[in-house]
């Protein structure tokens, strides 16, 4: 039915949307902002701000909620007429009729079951999988085929004709629900909280504080710096790090000769500047990845502090990146490891052509050797730093780690290898590596911690001891 011999559509905000899962698919295209809407042998493109709006045609929202969710979502001035001009679209296409619209004042009755999906959720489609990403509480679940059509049925048909039609055990769609629930996918859910266990000395080697969120800074900053990302940008930006460092290799000598001239001046007394340039270079770094990410329409839901072995730095919670293509996920990762390129370039040309003696060649001298001593941590791959997030994205092995011992686990219990045969050879290869890392580094750290403590304060050592295994053995309430 053409909108043109529409009869005009009621103009109450009470309306009830109608619902378009029941025939109709939404997805995100690839590469793109757009959403696509799909039946059998149909599809249709809409930009971002109705794609949004059409998450929410479920049966269960009027247009003034629809209307005030966009408004919140685009932080801009919507047409006041914005969802009722998207329905009126959505008839002139053919998708929904006159007659559906009016027979939808009233919220449809749940299926039996109750459980019904949020609707902001979206699909992504990646080459072996699927990501069903929640962006109202920045969660993802990675399925496959088979399991993506399964949600989809999940609050349109009860739970038994679900069963039936997928000859699946109970057990395999209740596993999904509970996924779904603790993932926060689920109408009235929340996100499951991590259990907070007791205390033990190794939680001070890894933890975070959380700091803000900047999603709204980012969204209010990101169309201004948008040229950075383009090509042009690009090979100018290769253009000068690769002259910045064929010079810098050329002058190596002089560079050593000066900072061992530095350290034997200073001494101790560099520590301060350098702990302030590397604290500059890895702030940037970390919005080199938050920006990074929003330039490619990602949340950015978080930014702290994390301490590896009481040493202070930054991080970005970056997880929404998951839902982008592998080439687009190791840009993300990349920015920051680029940014400390940058940095450290502008340090070298800074020290090159200022006079010796100035603060500014001392400074500038000490922001390139921040920048690249950071640099050089940051790329280690057995490490959870910037290196090992790269040998995600590369292989395209989430949990690369965890993965990589489970497959020694397996193969020395007995138990089936189900990961696939391209992946094996890499998680056989990596874990090694990681243990060796693990043992020595860790290992190191605890050994002289242990034997200094017993060495210089033995009654104190094993009185915290002792008071520690108490706490810890102490069965809870």
């Amino acid at each position: 039915m053409n909108s043109e011999s529409s009869p005009p559509l009621s103009q109450s905000n009470t309306l009830i949307c109608p619902n378009l899962g029941e025939y109709w698919k939404l997805g995100k295209v690839k590469d793109s902002d757009q959403i696509i809407l799909r039946a059998t042998g149909q599809q249709f493109l809409f930009p971002p701000a109705e794609g949004y709006a059409l998450r929410y045609f479920t049966g269960q929202f009027s247009l003034e909620s629809i209307q005030k969710a966009c408004q919140d979502e685009f932080e801009e001035s919507l047409d006041p007429n914005f969802t009722e001009q998207l329905l009126e679209k959505l008839i002139g296409l053919g998708i929904l009729t006159f007659d559906e619209v009016e027979a939808t004042e009233t919220p449809e009755p749940a299926p039996p079951g109750g459980s019904q999906l949020k609707p902001c959720l979206e699909w992504i489609e990646h080459r072996d999988y699927w990501v069903l990403r929640n962006p109202e509480n920045v969660t993802f679940l990675q399925v496959c085929d088979q399991d993506k059509t399964i949600i989809d049925q999940i609050g349109v048909r009860s739970p038994q004709a679900i069963i039936q039609e997928f000859c699946i055990p109970t057990n395999r769609l209740k596993g999904l629900l509970q996924m779904l629930a603790a993932t926060g996918m689920l109408v009235g859910t929340e996100p499951a909280k991590p259990r907070k266990g007791k205390f033990t000395p190794l939680k001070l080697l890894f933890f975070r504080i959380p700091l803000f969120n900047p999603d709204r800074f980012l969204n209010a900053h990101i169309d201004k710096i948008r040229w950075v990302f383009s090509q042009p940008a690009f090979v100018l930006l290769l253009g000068f790090l690769s002259f910045s460092a064929a010079l810098g290799i050329y002058n190596r000598d002089i560079i050593v000769y000066q900072g061992q001239q530095l350290l034997q001046t200073y001494g101790g007394s560099l520590m301060l500047p350098f702990i302030l340039c590397s604290a500059l270079v890895v702030t940037l770094h970390e919005f080199g990845h938050a920006f990074t990410l929003k330039h490619y329409r990602g949340i950015v839901p978080e930014i702290g502090l994390l301490f590896m072995m009481l040493i202070p730095a930054a991080y970005t919670n970056t997880s929404d990146s998951y839902c982008l293509p592998r080439w687009k996920r190791l840009f993300v990762v990349g920015a920051g490891i680029l940014v400390q390129f940058i940095l450290a370039a502008i340090g070298f040309w800074l020290w090159h052509l200022s006079t010796d003696g100035i603060w500014l060649h001392q400074t500038s001298f000490l922001l390139m050797a921040a920048a690249l001593f950071t640099l050089a941590l940051n790329l280690n791959p057995v490490a959870k730093f910037d290196g090992y997030y790269l040998a995600v994205a590369a292989t395209g092995i989430n949990n690369l780690r965890g993965r990589a011992f489970g497959l020694y686990i397996n193969f020395l219990t007995g138990k089936p290898i189900r990961e696939p045969k391209k992946d094996r050879w890499i998680l056989a290869l990596y874990a090694p590596f990681s243990l060796l890392y693990i043992w020595f580094v860790f290992g190191f750290l605890f050994w002289r911690i242990f034997t200094w403590s017993l060495t210089h304060m033995p009654i104190t050592a094993l009185l915290l001891l002792a008071i520690w295994a108490v706490y810890y053995f102490c069965p809870r309430d």
